[in-house]
């Protein structure tokens, strides 16, 4: 089976297509979801309309509909990479630290106590 090449002229031409494709924001996404969830146009007439493939606007919609059940359902998790995660995390290390160092304090003290440091009964 012989592997076909693009010419360089269809490469250029494709790198331009995937630079110049558009990027659509959340709002806009959710408008075409709602758009589509109103059933005022068909989904394919919808999709002519905004210029993207039927597939891309049922992934949106999935995720649009998820999105909503884990909300309505109390999901209020937020990623793990938010400054304020990396803030907690950091603290409880800290905290992890303290409490280590003040358990060898702790044995220590109560080693230096029996171990000749204090009176035995």
């Amino acid at each position: 089976m012989r592997k076909t090449t693009k010419s360089p002229g269809e490469q250029i031409v494709k790198d331009i297509r995937r630079a110049t494709r558009k990027q659509y924001s959340g709002e806009e996404k959710i408008r075409i979801v709602l758009d589509g969830l109103r059933g005022e146009d068909s989904i394919a007439e919808l999709c002519r309309r905004e210029g993207i493939y039927q597939g891309l606007y049922y992934k949106w919609s999935k995720d649009f509909m998820g999105a909503g059940k884990k909300r309505l359902a109390g999901d209020t998790a937020r990623a793990a990479n938010t400054d304020e995660v990396k803030e907690l995390r950091r603290e409880a290390k800290d905290l992890k630290e303290v409490v280590a160092e003040q358990t060898l304090e702790l044995r220590l003290l109560k080693k230096s106590m029996f171990d000749g440091g204090g009176d035995h009964e």
